[in-house]
């Protein structure tokens, strides 16, 4: 019987320095914008890719860190390179897996929230995303870099036929 892999461990990595902060993170949502198009001769209408949405990933620190506040309002729009390490494990097999989301963005919000002597602190942070890869055991799955127009899932570049028609080979 075939079991999900379920999330275990992880790690942040800041600006490629190990920070044991992280408490949770919600990666990009992968979206299209897809509009409804209906030419003659057709019964009802199709819906037509018009590229992806934003990205935005959210995560949550446990205690508040400085690289990340003093980064705030960074000018460059991949300011902060954000690398999420986590294991999945195959219940049935045993068998752990190694996931990895490496982020490229600046800092839409830091929420430092609520401090109470005695209580745990946390701080929240949504990143504006222009970078983005997701790795399983080292396979790529999802590479989107927005100022190149790459665009793969899968190592499917669907992007690529337009670079070529722009001329950015």
């Amino acid at each position: 019987m075939a079991l999900a892999e379920k999330f275990k461990q992880s790690d942040l990595y800041i600006d490629g320095i190990w920070r044991a902060e992280q408490v949770s993170v919600t990666l990009p949502k992968l979206t299209r914008k897809f509009e409804e198009f209906r030419p003659g001769g057709l019964n009802r209408p199709i819906k037509v890719d018009m590229g992806g949405e934003a990205l935005e990933a959210e995560w949550t620190a446990g205690g508040w860190v400085r690289d990340v506040i003093s980064g705030f309002g960074a000018t460059s729009i991949e300011a902060q390179l954000l690398r999420f390490v986590a294991s999945f494990q195959d219940d049935a097999t045993g068998a752990v897996h190694s996931w990895e989301a490496v982020i490229g963005g600046r800092h839409e919000e830091i929420d430092l929230g609520e401090s109470k002597p005695g209580e745990d602190t946390e701080m929240k942070c949504k990143t504006a995303v222009a970078f983005y890869s997701l790795h399983r055991d080292g396979e790529e799955l999802v590479y989107i870099d927005v100022l190149a127009m790459i665009e793969r899932y899968g190592g499917r570049d669907i992007m690529e036929a337009h670079r070529a028609a722009l001329g950015r080979t």
